[in-house]
């Protein structure tokens, strides 16, 4: 009886991480080790971005609002204490974005919010 390979299911192994690894620079792209390496490594940089991301893009939005906040006159703390105690349920993504494209939106929601800060 012939010996048997495990031809197709090791190919499909390598095809995989060089599929992953493609664009890697010299042997990281090419040589199988290396980009198996390489590939483990982006993977890993790849699920701790995705939690990052998150944090970012909160900073972001806080940096927006603030901005949105200073140029009325209150600071950002003050203005997301005032949007909770006066029941406006905007979340922060939104509130930058329009912070950031429709300032005199923005005015209004501070203009709603600013009796509640004096009590």
């Amino acid at each position: 009886m012939p010996r048997t390979t495990n031809a197709v299911a090791s190919k499909k192994r390598k095809k995989k991480i060089f599929k992953r690894a493609k664009g890697f620079i010299g042997g990281r792209g090419n040589l199988l080790r290396t980009a198996k390496e390489t590939v483990a490594r982006a993977m890993a940089f790849a699920t701790r971005d995705r939690k990052q991301r998150k944090r970012h893009f909160r900073t972001l939005w806080n940096a927006r609002i603030n901005a949105g906040c200073r140029m009325e006159g209150m600071s950002y703390s003050k203005f997301i204490d005032a949007l909770i105690k006066a029941k406006i349920k905007l979340n922060r993504k939104s509130l930058a974005e329009i912070a950031a494209r429709d300032e005199k939106t923005f005015r209004e929601i501070v203009k709603l919010v600013k009796p509640v800060t004096k009590s």
